[in-house]
């Protein structure tokens, strides 16, 4: 998924209040944090569930996930953004993990380093300035916040053991992306060996604070293989004839809002996922209110965002 830069867009998204996020139904992750609303209590933990609801009740609205973080506001996959889609009160994150030279997990979206650090300023003579190409180290000389705003000048590019302590610090959920896996050998089975090492492979992690997806459906396979029990992704758009070889191994389909209908939806919908229940949908990336409202009429379980505010404020 390609997040847009910062723009006076964003500014405009910071004006619209926030709205009341409620949990789906469709399985038992939780979408929100705050006080007790109609038809919500609040856990110990401040996570709201669902209670008891009249007939005449609203629907339940989509789980918002904050894309790379609440990335429409600080630098994207930056612990910044992180802490920002929490302070906004999103449990979601979003995030792009990759190896590095050595073979160490990065939290980056593209698969060089020019557009969202200052490599070429650091390195010049490295063109293209892939992150294989770089070591741990190297990357973490690299500032990854100047390019959006002076305030995030010296952010640095996270490893993903970082990335995990700090959305457990802020009791956040993730929903982790293997980029590109087709040029890391092995980077599933090293990414599973990072979350059990953090502790995220444990039974409360994998029932309710983690996802794992990809564009390469190998991918997605081998996850499923190497842990049964980890809820899995395809990012895409399988023609719905194909949907039935998905949901063998696959407990999602996240496509691109512009290539979905409520037709689709619901043909995902009439099929059980790995896991034995509904397969969901969620669609990235929805960025505006109006979006966010057709695309939460079709049905959808989840909307990726990189202005998790205005959606909630749209779907809510």
């Amino acid at each position: 998924m390609y997040a847009r830069t910062a723009t006076a867009a964003v500014a405009a998204a910071a004006l619209v209040g926030a709205g009341a996020l409620l949990m789906s139904t469709a399985d038992t992750q939780t979408t929100g944090r705050g006080t007790a609303t109609a038809g919500h209590t609040s856990t110990g933990t401040g996570i709201r569930t669902v209670s008891a609801r009249t007939a005449d009740a609203k629907p339940v609205a989509p789980v918002v996930f904050a894309h790379r973080g609440a990335s429409a506001y600080a630098p994207e996959n930056t612990l910044a953004a992180v802490d920002k889609a929490d302070a906004l009160g999103f449990d979601w994150v979003e995030n792009d993990v990759q190896f590095t030279k050595d073979g160490v997990l990065v939290v980056v979206h593209d698969t060089d380093l020019k557009r969202t650090t200052d490599v070429e300023e650091v390195f010049p003579d490295r063109a293209p300035w892939a992150v294989k190409d770089f070591t741990a180290a190297e990357i973490t000389r690299l500032d990854a916040g100047g390019w959006f705003g002076p305030q995030f000048a010296g952010t640095r590019v996270p490893t993903l053991k970082q990335y995990l302590d700090r959305i457990e610090r802020n009791r956040q959920k993730l929903l982790l992306e293997i980029k590109s896996p087709e040029i890391y050998p092995g980077i599933e089975k090293e990414t599973l060996r990072v979350l059990s090492q953090k502790g995220w492979l444990d039974r409360d992690h994998v029932k309710n604070r983690l996802v794992i997806q990809s564009f390469g459906a190998d991918s997605v396979k081998k996850v499923h293989q190497q842990r049964p029990d980890v809820t899995t992704g395809f990012l895409g758009t399988p023609a719905v004839a194909d949907l039935p070889s998905y949901a063998a191994f696959t407990d999602q389909i996240n496509p691109s809002y512009t290539s979905i209908s409520a037709d689709y939806v619901k043909a995902v919908h009439e099929l059980k996922g790995a896991h034995g229940k509904k397969l969901r949908v969620n669609t990235w990336t929805v960025n505006d209110a109006a979006t966010a409202a057709k695309v939460a009429g079709f049905g959808v379980d989840g909307i990726i965002t990189n202005t998790p505010d205005v959606v909630r404020e749209a779907t809510g």
